[in-house]
């Protein structure tokens, strides 16, 4: 079973759908005990990092995720919950994210012909040794949605890269821990692969 986190922010449905499509078990739930008793657990999300943070700690989530990720549980962040798993956001000044993995969330910089929020599709540069891309062609597209990007401060856990505007961390992977900034869910064949990819990495206990 994978739980799929429900904190009241935004693309949990589509993440469900494509999941199913997979042949998965997806739960949207905010309930504890099946958190914690998940085979997989997604942080998916769209919206301000400031109010996720706010609806995480109103559902009384944040040592949930901590326990989930602490016990080795395969987990995975998609577009803002890859940017709450880390310190802070430029987005929200003074809040602070859930500080699993060491980096800042900084926004895109203005450039001449670019629009932002970067909507659209880009490339990515992806690193040989990913788990996350096993099977997919370095340079292959996928969706994005954001006008906040990550800066990692520990450039080894970074699983691809793209460029918009500037060098941006498109996906991170750590122990147990992954994320995107793009939206897997929304990114056709090679999207479902990477969701594909997630749903046979093991925990400990597997």
């Amino acid at each position: 079973m994978i739980a799929v986190i429900d904190y009241d922010a935004g693309n949990m449905k589509s993440v469900e759908k494509a999941l199913a499509y997979l042949g998965a078990d997806p739960v949207i739930t905010r309930d504890r005990e099946t958190i914690l008793a998940a085979d997989q657990v997604i942080l998916p999300g769209v919206g301000s990092f400031g109010d996720a943070m706010g609806k995480l700690r109103q559902y009384d989530l944040e040592d949930v995720i901590r326990q989930t990720v602490e016990k080795g549980t395969p987990f995975l962040g998609i577009c803002l919950g890859l940017q709450l798993l880390f310190e802070e956001s430029e987005e929200s000044p003074g809040v602070c994210g859930l500080g699993i993995l060491p980096g800042k969330i900084l926004r895109i910089p203005d450039a001449p012909g670019l629009k932002i929020p970067h909507i659209g599709w880009n490339s990515l540069e992806i690193r040989p040794e990913a788990r996350l891309f096993r099977g997919i062609e370095n340079g292959a597209y996928v969706y994005f949605v954001h006008s906040y990007y990550l800066k990692a401060e520990d450039e080894a856990i970074v699983a691809a890269e793209t460029e918009y505007s500037t060098r941006i961390h498109a996906s991170v992977e750590k122990g147990n821990v992954f994320a995107c900034q793009f939206h897997p869910e929304k990114s056709s064949s090679v999207g479902l692969q990477i969701l594909k990819n997630f749903t046979e990495i093991s925990g400990p206990e597997s």
